[in-house]
């Protein structure tokens, strides 16, 4: 089930970053580019395209993924909660190595 929800949760952010893109601002037309403003900006945005209505389908399904796998992974156990530590090796003291003498030149 878990793996099930990442799935799903991976693909919606996927398609929904892919309709935000694609989506038009509501003031990306011209007059808004150059300070002008347009009527369209502050008036009702009149019926929902399907791209908006994707979009809010897709945020919906995004948050209930999100809810979903957060109360999932709260109620995880760990799998390492079985798990007995081992026994620590003894430890052996460093012994620092015996002072070498240089080796005599030669003749």
């Amino acid at each position: 089930m878990h793996i099930f929800l990442v799935s799903l949760h991976v693909i919606v952010s996927a398609i929904l970053i892919g309709i935000v893109l694609l989506q038009k601002g509501k003031g990306a037309d011209i007059g808004a580019a150059f300070g002008g403003a347009s009527q369209t900006v502050f008036g009702p945005r009149g019926t929902q395209s399907v791209l908006s209505k994707v979009t809010t389908t897709a945020a919906v399904i995004f948050m209930i993924t999100s809810l979903s796998l957060a109360f999932t992974s709260s109620h995880r156990s760990s799998i390492m909660e079985n798990v007995k530590p081992e026994q620590a090796a003894p430890t052996v003291p460093l012994v620092p190595p015996a002072p070498t003498q240089a080796p005599t030149p030669t003749k």
